[in-house]
């Protein structure tokens, strides 16, 4: 490649392939009434076929957890399985519409799906702060906004599809772009040259002594801190469009959803890139949590979703969703500065098992609320309540350094 082996080619470009890719599993409302009416069956539940979500964003974290070592070895092979995996559980998804079998649905975009967004999530993070040493945050932010951005690109053209040639062969049409998309990045991945790495030969011990890190208690407050803010966002975010009708604006739904998918991108790529002027990392998600706290007071002391008060509940999911986005960008650098850059992709698998347990509870601690008291004003005391734990654990359990720079890291 010669000249064009370089940190956009051989990192950013292939991380926003793969991520960009993989982050249309945001996109699962646009799909899921298309689902049920594809069914036509009265024993469809939104509720039902909602834990297709939740187990794909649960598989999505505990492969990550546990395949993070593998990850950090071949992130080639990662990469490619990733492809195959996220491809066959999207089109697997589509031939089970056309059997009207539920449970391939769970099994496709569940479980396959999922295996492949924890590879497809994991594989470009560490090559990217390998690159882009002094601006890691920068680095991950322009993947993960991949991330985050799929949502806005993808949600009117799965609409539009879905319109024009049905949901079923809307999947298979989009398994096939998206692999694309994802081979190629998987092709144009590259670790620096020069970069080496001592690996032992696999040894189940060593394997789950990696657990262990749950042990220190600064990985257990990031933990927290980070599972907090992912549940509180999925509660919130997976009613978006309820919560739009609610307060009368079901008719602007999409635009709006295509502008909070905008501000989860930004949010995504300005936190990180903010952490990286920082002397403390975790600041950052001091900030986030603070913001989100405050907006989602306010919103509870003005009653915004009962009385309609849409110049709060708009900047509500607009902060959210920043919030949701910059703390999955600053992750990654926020374990590197507390811990280097010797086994960070297996111990930001480890760390992204938070995210399995949120998909498991946000949105369906959510819809239980909603189903048993008929309020989504109920979900502003439930993530109220959960900030300010959040923010308490943050200030009580993780202290951090001042981030290294490149020079720093070599002398270390």
């Amino acid at each position: 490649m010669g000249k064009f082996s370089n940190k956009w080619t051989r990192a950013a470009i292939p991380a926003l392939l793969l991520h960009c890719s993989i982050g249309t599993v945001y996109c699962w409302s646009y799909l899921e009434g298309a689902i049920i009416k594809a069914f036509e069956s009265a024993q469809m539940s939104a509720n039902g076929l909602g834990w297709a979500f939740s187990l794909a964003i649960f598989f999505l974290g505990m492969s990550a957890a546990f395949l993070g070592n593998f990850v950090e070895k071949d992130i080639r092979k990662a990469s490619l399985l990733a492809s195959i995996c996220f491809a066959v559980g999207v089109a697997g998804t589509g031939l089970a519409i056309r059997l009207h079998c539920m449970p391939l649905i769970l099994v496709f975009y569940g479980v396959i799906m999922g295996i492949g967004l924890g590879l497809g999530y994991l594989s470009p993070v560490k090559t990217l702060m390998l690159w882009f040493k002094d601006n890691k945050g920068l680095a991950t932010g322009l993947a993960v906004a991949g991330f985050g951005a799929a949502k806005m690109i993808f949600a009117p053209i799965i609409t539009a599809m879905i319109g024009a040639v049905d949901v079923e062969f809307t999947l298979y049409i989009l398994a096939g772009i998206w692999f694309l998309m994802m081979f190629v990045g998987h092709l144009l991945l590259r670790k620096p040259e020069g970069w080496v790495e001592q690996h032992e030969k696999f040894d189940i011990k060593a394997f789950f002594s990696r657990f262990k890190i749950f042990a220190d208690v600064k990985f257990i407050g990031i933990w927290l801190v980070f599972y907090i803010n992912i549940t509180c966002g999925l509660a919130l975010i997976s009613n978006e469009k309820a919560i739009y009708t609610a307060i009368g604006l079901a008719s602007l739904a999409p635009i709006l959803g295509t502008t909070t998918g905008f501000f989860n991108a930004a949010g995504r790529l300005g936190y990180s890139t903010l952490g990286d002027h920082m002397k403390n990392r975790n600041n950052v998600y001091k900030i986030i949590l603070i913001s989100e706290l405050a907006i989602t007071a306010l919103a509870l002391f003005t009653g915004t979703i009962s009385n309609s008060i849409v110049f709060i509940c708009i900047p509500l999911l607009i902060l959210v969703n920043l919030g949701y986005g910059g703390g999955f960008s600053n992750l990654p650098t926020l374990l590197s500065d507390v811990y280097g850059m010797g086994n960070i992709s297996s111990l930001h698998g480890i760390a992204l098992s938070a995210w399995a347990f949120a998909g498991l509870t946000g949105n369906q601690v959510a819809s239980l609320i909603v189903e048993k008291t008929g309020s989504y004003q109920n979900i502003l005391i439930f993530t109220a309540i959960l900030y300010a734990i959040a923010l308490l654990v943050d200030f009580l359990l993780v202290r951090v350094k001042a981030p290294q720079t490149a020079e720093a890291e070599k002398q270390a």
